[in-house]
């Protein structure tokens, strides 16, 4: 566990701060000094939080340029981290079935999205000398046989933006880290749409996934990368996976 005072003075950006992971990561900060600008979709969600920990809320669709502005605005100025968790899956569709409506909504919402709001928030970074950013990635960033053909391009396309922002950014002070989770007791939606999917990951699956981790575990990693206790790690992609990755 942290300290109380670890993020104190600490302005943090959490994404999909509403459920799951997000909203377990912005009550791991919170508790842990910083001002959290909490954002999700669903405005309720928010409400729901704010009413049990000091946030300022955002509500509003990521994909959205003014949704972004409204974001940083919420910082008044300065962002010390900022942790991109939002993220949908695509009904496990492989290549021959994708829809150009899934392939565009999940990469808008798993990769431009991130990249926007991380674009955004860099002035501010570099100017302070400081800051940390955590992208939440996948054990589909490391592998083929773990979601669908457009989760799985946009999770190994935010491991690869992960390390060039840590490569562009880690002299100007600034680290960029990325969690690439297992299975996890979150409300994404996980269904298999593609009978392909079926014969081809569902046996993988039952034989290689590890039990899920709850989105508390998760977010303790989260808060580690964005703390100073990971003073030292730049450009990573760390499996919170329960050891599937070595499998």
């Amino acid at each position: 566990m942290g300290t109380a005072d670890r993020f104190a003075g600490r302005t943090v950006i959490v994404t999909g701060a509403g459920s799951g992971i997000g909203r377990a990561t912005a009550l791991r900060l919170a508790a842990e000094g910083a001002t959290v600008v909490a954002a999700d979709v669903n405005q309720d969600s928010l409400d729901e939080l704010a009413a049990e920990i000091d946030v300022r809320p955002v509500a509003g669709d990521l994909t959205a340029a003014d949704v972004i502005d409204r974001v940083v605005a919420a910082a008044d100025g300065k962002v010390d981290g900022l942790a991109n968790v939002a993220g949908i899956m695509d009904g496990f569709l492989p290549a021959a079935e994708v829809d150009d409506a899934t392939w565009d909504r999940v990469f808008a919402v798993n990769l431009t999205a991130p990249m926007r709001l991380t674009r955004a928030v860099l002035p501010l970074m570099v100017g302070a000398g400081s800051g940390a950013i955590v992208n939440v990635a996948s054990e589909a960033s490391l592998r083929g046989s773990a979601a669908g053909a457009a989760y799985t391009a946009s999770k190994h396309a935010l491991a690869g933006f992960t390390k060039n922002t840590a490569f562009f950014y880690g002299p100007k002070g600034i680290r960029t880290n990325a969690v690439a989770p297992g299975p996890v007791m979150t409300n994404i939606e996980g269904t298999m749409k593609s009978p392909l999917a079926g014969e081809r990951v569902g046996p993988i699956l039952q034989v290689v996934i590890p039990a899920p981790a709850t989105a508390d575990v998760l977010a303790n990693s989260i808060a580690w990368l964005l703390s100073d206790d990971a003073a030292n790690v730049n450009g990573v992609v760390l499996p919170s996976d329960g050891g599937w990755s070595a499998v």
